[in-house]
Parts: structure tokens; C-alpha cells; sequence
């Protein structure tokens, strides 16, 4: 019974992908993944990607944020983190490992060598079929990322995590307003209308 309904489940979620409009986009163009295009939509609201930005990308597997970033920059240095191997991408500086571990913190400060100008990530923590614990996990690497962002960016850099809106929303809301300046909340047209997501875009890191 049980094989029964995650067939049905995943025939659904089959469906439901070659009827989204991203999702065959996202084919035609060549992206990896149809969240390309939400970064797309992110950046021409607020425009952090610039043809000579330094960009991290953690949480970057398949790459599909990854690829909308090379499609803009052309003099800057960009870097994909992840846990999953990323097939190779023209230009970019891939490491494998969780950016939470300590010698992946330091060959990241390596090398953008204190010339770090964005970060970006889309990252969401492995699926435990409760929504509520996936949330907490979820927005618990972006606090992470916020903390990281202090470390590592310049003092105009600029920060787009993915977040989900749960019973955790407020403190990282709160902790982003504390690290930044300037704190903004966008959903992208992209985003799934029945998803929690919605992403956070900082600027300016406050002096602490």
C-alpha cells in the first residue's frame, strides 16, 4: 500500500513538471534546473550580478544557478559548493564538501582572498516528509549563511539565501536585520505557488 502511494506521488510530481512552463523553459534554454530561473528573476529586481562580481554559490548542485551567474559575469571569480558532485561548468571553481566544515570555510576565504562580493544559495535541507522539522533544517543553513556572510563578505556584499516560511521565519529575519543594512523578502514568480520559499536578498553588512 505504502509503494502504491509514492508511485502515485511521484507519477504526480511527473505530471505536474512537464506541465510547468519553468520547467520545459528551463529544457529549451539548456539550464539544469527550472530554479534558474528564480535567480534570474532575484537578480533583475534587485541586480547584485555584475559582468566583474566575485560569486559563491553554496548548496550549488545540479548548477543551475551556477549557469544564470556565468551568463552575466565575465571579469569576476566564481565559486560552486556543494555535497553532490556538479558536472564541470566553463569557468567555475567547484568544491565538493559542506560549507559548514572548517577547512572548506578556509580554501573558500582562500581563495576569493577577502574580495568576495555576492553569495548566493538556493539550498534546502533533505526532505524528512515532516514540513515543519524540513523548515526548521531548511532556514537553520541560512542562519549559518548569514553568520558566514560576516566573515567573508566585503562590507557592500550581498546575500540571497532561500528561507522557508515556518515557526523559525522571525529569528532569521531577525538575525539577517541584525548582520545588514538593508533586508528584503521576495518570491519569485518561478517559485511554486503551494511552496513555503521565498528568498532573502541583504546588502551592506553592518559594522558590529
Amino acid at each position: 500500500m505504502k509503494k502504491s502511494k509514492r508511485v502515485k506521488k511521484s507519477n504526480s510530481w511527473k505530471i505536474k513538471q512537464h506541465r510547468d512552463q519553468f520547467f520545459k523553459k528551463s529544457k529549451i534554454l539548456g539550464y539544469r534546473s527550472r530554479a534558474s530561473f528564480k535567480l534570474i528573476e532575484i537578480n533583475k529586481k534587485y541586480k547584485f550580478i555584475k559582468k566583474n562580481t566575485n560569486l559563491l554559490d553554496l548548496g550549488s548542485f545540479p548548477g543551475g544557478w551556477t549557469q544564470v551567474a556565468t551568463q552575466i559575469i565575465t571579469s569576476g571569480k566564481i565559486m560552486s559548493v556543494d555535497l553532490k558532485t556538479m558536472e564541470p561548468i566553463k569557468n567555475v571553481k567547484f568544491l565538493r564538501g559542506n560549507f559548514l566544515d572548517t577547512i572548506v570555510k578556509n580554501e573558500v576565504t582562500e581563495y576569493f582572498n577577502s574580495d568576495l562580493d555576492v553569495i548566493i544559495s538556493d539550498m534546502a535541507a533533505d526532505t524528512t516528509g515532516n514540513k515543519s522539522l524540513d523548515s526548521i533544517r531548511t532556514n537553520g543553513l541560512c542562519a549559518e549563511i548569514l553568520h558566514f556572510s560576516k566573515e567573508i563578505l566585503k562590507p557592500k556584499g550581498v546575500l540571497v539565501s532561500k528561507l522557508f516560511m515556518g515557526e523559525d521565519f522571525i529569528e532569521v529575519k531577525n538575525l539577517a536585520k541584525k548582520l545588514f543594512k538593508k533586508v528584503n523578502f521576495f518570491k519569485p514568480e518561478s517559485s511554486r505557488k503551494e511552496s513555503k520559499e521565498t528568498y532573502l536578498h541583504c546588502e551592506i553588512l553592518k559594522s558590529l
